[in-house]
């Protein structure tokens, strides 16, 4: 019981649109009209800069962690990095954005904060070095979840292996457009780093 009630309650957290919601009251625009159309960090930053990028990515990064650390809160069975799972899956398929979202980085990256800081630290650290070598957001996005399961190997903890490697999966096929763009040479490069 405890896994379908933290489910639903996580799916819903990992819902709110946070790249919708900053677009609209903060600057009247509708993010999924502009750029990519994705409602993550990444078209937020393209779209409406700095600011509002950097506050999408720590809300999504948050709705990730606060997800799974609702097991943990409540004193429930439940595995938090499960019930993560549900977040990243609400912010990818939001019931409250006609269940258009973002790519999953930011919230799965959340996910992992709430059960091993440590870990998060390393996956942040090989994003943005891989970032300023190659200019390429969803390259480096797709990296550092190799490094992130490699790393969660090399610490054996079960459950933390599982999931990341799960998604790192869902973040690479969601970035199936990205990978034919960096082939063909067309996926566009960051130019602030």
């Amino acid at each position: 019981m405890d896994y379908v009630i933290f489910g639903i309650i996580s799916y819903l957290l990992g819902s709110i649109p946070s790249a919708l919601i900053v677009g609209k009251s903060g600057y009247g625009i509708d993010i999924r009209e502009h750029g990519s159309g994705n409602l993550g960090g990444t078209n937020t930053f393209r779209v409406l800069g700095v600011t509002a990028g950097l506050i999408v990515t720590i809300s999504d990064i948050l709705k990730g962690t606060l997800a799974a650390l609702l097991p943990i809160l409540f004193h429930a069975s439940a595995e938090p990095l499960f019930i993560g799972l549900f977040a990243v899956i609400g912010h990818t398929y939001p019931l409250f954005a006609k269940f258009k979202g973002g790519k999953a980085v930011a919230t799965s990256g959340g996910v992992i904060l709430a059960v091993s800081p440590i870990l998060f630290v390393i996956m942040v650290a090989t994003f943005m070095i891989t970032l300023k070598i190659s200019k390429f957001v969803s390259l480096s996005s797709m990296i550092t979840g190799v490094v992130g399961v490699t790393a969660s190997i090399i610490m054996q903890e079960k459950w933390l292996i599982l999931i990341t490697a799960l998604l790192t999966l869902f973040v690479i096929y969601r970035h199936r457009a990205n990978i034919k763009r960096i082939i063909n040479k067309t996926e566009p490069k960051i130019k602030w780093m």
